[in-house]
């Protein structure tokens, strides 16, 4: 196995156990060690720190173990088990109300680079670095035994995830099995997954708490369900008794999916209306009908370098809402971008009711749900953030 040498001094992060080794932390690498390759991490003095995945970028290393261990099929199906142990001791998987969960969450699985969702008998599968893609197939071999027959295919997601300057030519499709049935069940309501074209894995599995909470607050409302790819706020929002719900999304295939899952859920109901236009467009010609929001725009900052544009982004957004909202309305508001931290958002959010000359309470501060771990050493990880907020 190849070795990294890290410089005097940068070991101090992988003894508080942080799973990723920047390059500027380098001091050599042997030669001949490939993007994807499990590497031997050492410090300057040669000591022995961590196993991990070599990649070329600003994290050069993703560590898959602090201790000193074979990374093969008992590692992969020990992790992978671990994983599931924790879903069924919280009570997400096996329940008869919810064939969705996430199973891996990256870092906060300790597997970081791969991400796996379960729909129902399908798991999708998403490698977000070199490392994992190559492993790919010993990882879904061993999953189908953790599984223990829970799930009966597998397709693996990563053309769009994987670095492009890899040149790995990789296409999606599926590793085990092959079926059609692309719809799955989320606390008793139905939907279709687009794991072929979606985004994500298909679907927003992170967003359930926050779509259970919505309901609770949807009865008599007229809701607004803004950047609803496939409509899983609205759906909910129906469930608990909105007088009308009208889902926006600049994609027609967005809009397509929210129709049929809403008409999954509930055939023939005249409260649904779906429009395909810009956000802030919408927005700005709305008018004051409104009296429960919900703004869950995509990522506005993947990457440092975008975060004063993305807060800018976040307080127009939420500064239209505001203004359009009616006296006694109730917003709920996102943030999925990892580099905006729960300071940045709420700070924005701020601004933006500040601007809008609006009194606003917060009623609860909403986060990714338990399937989403967080791995207490990677602070990192805690990407998702958002806010309900009663305006006067």
């Amino acid at each position: 196995m190849k070795r990294l040498q890290l410089k005097r001094g940068k070991e101090d992060s992988l003894r508080r156990f942080h799973p990723w080794v920047f390059s500027g932390a380098v001091q050599q690498a042997d030669e001949g060690l490939e993007e994807g390759d499990v590497v031997r991490v050492v410090t300057a003095a040669g000591d022995f720190i961590a196993l991990g995945h070599y990649q070329i970028g600003s994290i050069a290393v993703r560590v898959l173990s602090f201790r000193d261990v074979e990374i093969g099929d008992e590692f992969w199906f020990s992790r992978l088990k671990s994983a599931l142990d924790m879903r069924l001791s919280i009570g997400i998987a096996d329940n008869p109300q919810n064939n969705t969960y996430r199973l891996v969450h990256g870092e906060g699985d300790m597997l970081p680079g791969l991400v796996i969702d379960i729909y129902g008998k399908t798991a999708v599968m998403q490698a977000h670095s070199v490392g994992m893609h190559v492993s790919r197939v010993e990882i879904a071999e061993q999953l189908m035994a953790v599984m223990e027959g829970r799930i009966e295919n597998i397709y693996y997601k990563s053309e769009t995830t994987l670095p492009f300057k890899a040149g790995l030519g990789q296409e999606n499709g599926f590793i085990f099995g092959g079926s059609e049935d692309n719809t799955a069940l989320e606390n008793g309501l139905m939907f279709h997954v687009d794991w072929l074209r979606g985004q994500k894995t298909g679907f927003f599995v992170d967003q359930r708490d926050n779509r259970s909470l919505l309901e609770k607050f949807a009865k008599d409302k007229n809701v607004l369900n803004m950047f609803c790819y496939t409509g899983g706020f609205s759906f909910y929002a129906m469930r608990g008794g909105a007088r009308l719900v009208h889902s926006v999304d600049s994609s027609a295939k967005a809009i397509e999916l929210t129709n049929r899952n809403v008409a999954l859920n509930f055939p023939g109901d005249t409260r649904h209306k779906a429009f395909c236009e810009d956000a802030f467009k919408y927005l700005e010609e709305a008018g004051e009908r409104y009296n429960l929001i919900i703004l869950d725009p995509p990522a506005f900052a993947k990457h440092r370098g975008a975060l004063h544009n993305a807060l800018k982004g976040y307080i127009r957004l939420n500064n239209k809402a505001f203004q359009k909202i009616q006296p006694g309305g109730i917003l709920f508001t996102f943030s999925c971008s990892q580099v905006v931290t729960k300071e940045h958002f709420r700070n924005a959010v701020f601004t933006a009711a500040a601007q809008a000359g609006r009194e606003v309470r917060i009623l609860h501060q909403l986060h990714q749900p338990a399937d989403h771990p967080i791995n207490i050493y990677h602070p990192e990880g805690e990407y998702l953030k958002g806010l309900v907020l009663y305006v006067e």
